[in-house]
């Protein structure tokens, strides 16, 4: 009767991990000092626009030297640990690709910005960035940031330095948590229900903010936590930014529903005295995404569409593959209409200024995803397949000179196999590719058939002392997944990942090989599941998504043979739904309240949502009276024994079987 429905949101992983005692990292061998070196030779590190640009119009410094804290005094941000060693005025560590070196020192540039008079931004105070708007009477904010603690603390930093005046509305350009999470820091749920704050938003919003990290968001959460490198400190072997910004802040996230939605391209709104002309990006960067433009600044807001990295068409923690089409379709929209733009900003990293510099900058995004897209399936179309490509598709030489082209988040690797998922899939037609054996025994038999495991690490080690780290890193993982307790292969293979993050350009690639070679050494370490839940998301989010999340977390073996049939009816909002548990699958009606039912559950959805955030437990709501049974209280118990807490299994392997 106290079972729970435990959801969990990924929203790249709200966690942070300290762990003691571990092995410490080894320093780059003499191939990995080598490769990064090159790189100096390779590319315009003499071009300093970036941090003439990324300077402009600087205000003041984050307060407390960047660290923020929760009100029970947790440190939920820390950028002085990065600033600790990050230093513009230094060469790259060797254990650092020098051109995600060079893209750190650009995201250690923070604090209060004037973009032009009467746009400012708080840069550095989370992984992305706060925009705020001096309208008439009042502020716009845009992407209030992950947490509420960090978009309080940005906002008091702009009041610091500009005059107080009230919120008046806050722009959400896309369905992600770093660009709505810090909304309760900014507007109280008091000001936003009696309509003083406006929320703005594309169609659609609420829905996918929600639903991308719920369904698989323990796999996506545990994913996160490579992917931002949680388990990794600050410094030149550990972790030195995301690419797209430095890393994710661990306060409370939250979430409003819009009270107005965007939902066609052209559409224009004066909002306390400023025109917005909207231009629709779904399906890019986003389920969920527009940008904007603003005549009286001459300003485009290109949210995360054109950033200063090549982006992601399929992002490592895992979500849905992206569309590459429509990403250049919508820049060249933006192209069309707003030739006079003079100012373009992102929701990462830092503006552009000048018609020039703004078209270049657009034009080399829009052609990063566009030759992508297009020579991906140029290759495909004469019989390559999605592991081959990498190693068919190079950049044009005219956009790698282009610092904001580089994959400091996504790469050219993954985005091309992104492309030809998403035509394709992941079958390559090969037959032999149809029903592959698992990982586990397919390695046991290569281990058997290379003679053992004494020779498979010995092939490995000479693959590493050769600098061949990708090739090392195939026969290990076969020797690892073959024989999990090897902690010699399990070093040893931590040694090969811990090179090929030294060497990438990609900061989430580094999270991943530095991640894996830590756990590798050390074992997962577990701390607190993340707590990526809030008041505002639970609220929001709807019955279907509820009853949908329900179905993924049944025990197929405690519902095999069972046939339940329950009507629920959420009594303060006035909905209804019929849930069917049979052939071990849970299936709903919306709108249906069927007759004969088993039983029929009824409460008030506050209720319901006092139970999903474990503020009490349905025992309590029983006995209480908040939830009302008629029929078979039993079949009802029944069917919440028949779920699963997935979150129990959030430390799942993945270096090792």
């Amino acid at each position: 009767m106290n079972k729970v429905i435990t959801l969990t949101l990924s929203m790249f992983c709200l966690i942070n991990l300290t762990v003691v005692g571990q092995e410490k990292p080894k320093a780059p061998s003499q191939s990995t000092e080598s490769n990064n070196k090159a790189l100096y030779k390779k590319y315009p590190f003499d071009d300093k626009t970036s941090f003439e640009e990324a300077k402009k119009g600087f205000i003041a410094p984050l307060p407390n030297n960047g660290v923020v804290k929760d009100a029970n005094g947790r440190v939920v941000w820390d950028l002085s640990a990065f600033k600790a060693f990050i230093k513009e005025d230094k060469k790259s560590p060797s254990s650092v690709n020098p051109s995600l070196w060079r893209q750190s020192q650009l995201l250690m540039i923070s604090g209060l910005f004037e973009v032009v008079p009467g746009v400012y931004q708080v840069r550095g105070a989370d992984l992305s960035n706060m925009t705020i708007v001096e309208a008439d009477g009042g502020l716009h904010i845009y992407d209030p940031l992950i947490s509420k603690e960090t978009a309080k603390y940005a906002l008091d930093l702009y009041y610091q330095n500009r005059p107080k005046v009230p919120v008046k509305a806050v722009f959400f350009s896309h369905s992600h948590v770093d660009h709505f999470g810090g909304v309760v820091g900014v507007a109280s749920p008091e000001d936003v229900a009696s309509g003083k704050i406006k929320i703005y938003a594309p169609e659609g919003f609420l829905d996918h903010a929600i639903e991308e990290n719920v369904y698989a968001g323990v796999a996506m959460s545990r994913r996160s936590s490579y992917m931002y490198g949680n388990v990794l400190p600050p410094d030149a072997k550990g972790q030195i930014g995301a690419g797209l910004g430095v890393t994710t802040s661990s306060g409370t996230p939250g979430i409003y529903a819009p009270t107005n939605s965007i939902k066609e391209t052209g559409e224009k709104h004066t909002i306390d005295g400023i025109e917005y002309q909207f231009v629709m990006a779904p399906g890019s960067e986003a389920p969920s995404e527009m940008m904007w433009y603003l005549p009286k600044y001459k300003m485009l807001n290109t949210a995360e569409d054109a950033v200063h990295t090549m982006h992601n068409l399929y992002t490592l923690r895992g979500a849905k593959t992206r569309d590459a089409s429509k990403w250049p379709t919508y820049l060249n929209q933006v192209l069309q209409s707003f030739g006079d733009t003079e100012v373009a900003i992102g929701m990462h990293h830092w503006p552009v200024w000048g018609k020039k510099r703004v078209v270049d900058h657009i034009k080399s995004q829009r052609d990063t995803y566009k030759y992508m897209h297009d020579q991906t399936l140029h290759h495909a179309n004469m019989g390559a397949t999605m592991n081959e490509l990498p190693g068919l598709i190079t950049m044009p030489e005219s956009l790698v000179n282009q610092w904001g082209t580089h994959g400091y988040y996504g790469s050219l690797s993954h985005n091309v196999r992104a492309v030809y998922n998403f035509y394709l899939g992941y079958f390559d037609g090969n037959p032999a590719n149809l029903n592959p054996l698992p990982p586990v025994d397919v390695s046991k038999k290569y281990v058997k058939l290379m003679g053992g495991a004494d020779k498979v690490m010995a092939a490995g080690k000479l693959a590493f002392d050769n600098g061949e780290y990708r090739w090392a890193a195939e026969l290990l993982n076969h020797l690892i997944f073959a024989e999990p307790n090897l902690q010699d292969a399990k070093n040893l293979q931590a040694d090969v990942l811990e090179q090929m993050g030294y060497q990438t350009e990609n900061g989430p690639w580094r999270n991943f090989y530095l991640a894996g070679a830590f756990e590798l050494r050390n074992g997962v370490k577990k701390a607190s599941t993340p707590k990526t839940s809030s008041p505002q998301i639970i609220s929001n989010m709807s019955m279907e998504l509820i009853f949908g999340y329900m179905g993924i977390q049944l025990d197929v073996k405690k519902a095999a043979g069972k046939k339940i049939t329950l009507n629920w009816v959420f009594t303060d909002v006035d909905e209804k739904y019929t849930l069917f548990l049979e052939n071990s699958v849970l299936n709903y009606w919306p709108n249906s309240e069927v007759k004969n039912p088993d039983a029929t559950i009824t409460m008030e959805r506050s209720t319901l949502n006092d139970f999903l955030l474990g503020k009490i437990t349905m025992k309590k709501a029983i006995e209480s009276g908040k939830i009302k049974i008629k029929g078979d209280a039993k079949q009802f118990i029944t069917v919440l024994e028949c779920l699963d807490d997935l979150n129990k299994y959030f430390y799942f392997n993945i270096v090792t079987p």
